[in-house]
């Protein structure tokens, strides 16, 4: 019997050797094919742009096609779980987002778990959003905002994006922080939202900065204060929520690319590597995120780091989501 125990733990160690062989010859002539780069939502928005802007350079940086591949649907997660049940080999990526981490626990039914079935490869980019109201309403700055709020309770309306996006959680947070009573309007997308933010329709909005700065710039809307802790190189003259009194707030949209768990780790380091080095050298890349008012990851943008982000961001928003009685069936 112990002659049958030695040459099986002898095939096994083999086996091992040989797999792990072989996982690393898959690594080295990685891609071999075409790596599609699945987005769970249609194409335009931001996290789209994204996609585009990363597989190009991937692209090039490997002499291979990285196609992007819209699944929208449930806020990104019909594109999520069909990443999460493909093939670990590296071949299918998904480029997700802020809201990868908050449907954790907006959703009560959920088929994948964004933590253990997708593993983190790199951070793409940070985008701030904005509190921005009409120009017809009679305040200026964030406490004005609060106040007008206070003495007109439920009465001020807040739009966003979409429910579970991070402009509508980033509205519960501040009205958690304030106390103050505003009815949030969800609409579908930003294009309506901010048409009807200008239009009157609506009194404010959370959304990212970009699309909305010019507006603010033509005196069309008033930029209160952007959602990050420091302010954003590209708009200086805007403050913080929490320079403008609001301690401790900091929301920002974030997107990034995730592989199936499973995935050999050579692989996931060597697309983080591609990633990382089109950040940091692409001279192409760094003027588009600079039109589209992209910020870069913060370093080290690497797969454990963003890993303990994305587990970070998960718990932050389940506090708020659970504190607000928010979920999505």
């Amino acid at each position: 019997m112990k002659k049958i125990y030695t040459k099986l733990a002898g095939a096994a160690a083999v086996l091992a050797c040989i797999a792990s062989g072989t996982a690393q010859a898959q690594a080295g002539a990685y891609p071999a094919k075409p790596v599609r780069l699945v987005v769970g939502y249609a194409p335009g928005g931001t996290t789209d742009i994204s996609a585009r802007m990363i597989a190009d350079v991937l692209g090039k940086e490997f002499g291979q096609t990285f196609v992007v591949e819209n699944k929208p649907g449930a806020n990104s997660n019909i594109g999520a779980e069909s990443v999460a049940r493909s093939a670990p080999d590296g071949y299918t990526l998904f480029v997700g987002s802020i809201s990868t981490a908050i449907n954790q626990s907006l959703y009560s039914k959920m088929s994948y778990d964004a933590l253990k079935d997708l593993d983190a490869v790199a951070l793409l980019n940070v985008v701030p959003n904005i509190l921005a109201v009409n120009a017809s309403v009679p305040v200026k700055s964030v406490q004005e905002y609060i106040a007008y709020a206070k003495k007109n309770p439920g009465k001020l309306t807040c739009a966003s994006p979409g429910n579970g996006s991070s402009a509508h959680l980033g509205c519960e947070l501040f009205k958690m922080k304030t106390g103050i009573d505003i009815l949030h309007v969800p609409y579908r997308g930003s294009g309506p939202a901010v048409a009807d933010l200008l239009g009157g329709q609506v009194d404010s909005i959370f959304d990212n900065l970009p699309p909305l700065l010019p507006h603010v710039r033509a005196g069309k809307l008033t930029g209160l204060a952007v959602t990050t802790a420091s302010r954003v190189p590209f708009a200086p003259e805007i403050p913080t929520i929490a320079e403008s009194g609001v301690e401790g707030f900091d929301v920002a949209a974030w997107f990034g690319v995730y592989a199936p768990a499973g995935t050999p780790p050579e692989i996931v380091q060597k697309v983080n590597a591609a990633i990382n080095k089109a950040l940091t050298s692409d001279a192409a890349l760094a003027a588009s995120y600079q039109t589209n008012g992209f910020l870069m990851p913060p370093p080290p943008n690497t797969p454990q780091a963003f890993k303990a982000f994305m587990e970070s961001e998960t718990r932050k928003w389940g506090e708020v989501v659970k504190a607000t009685n928010l979920q999505i069936n």
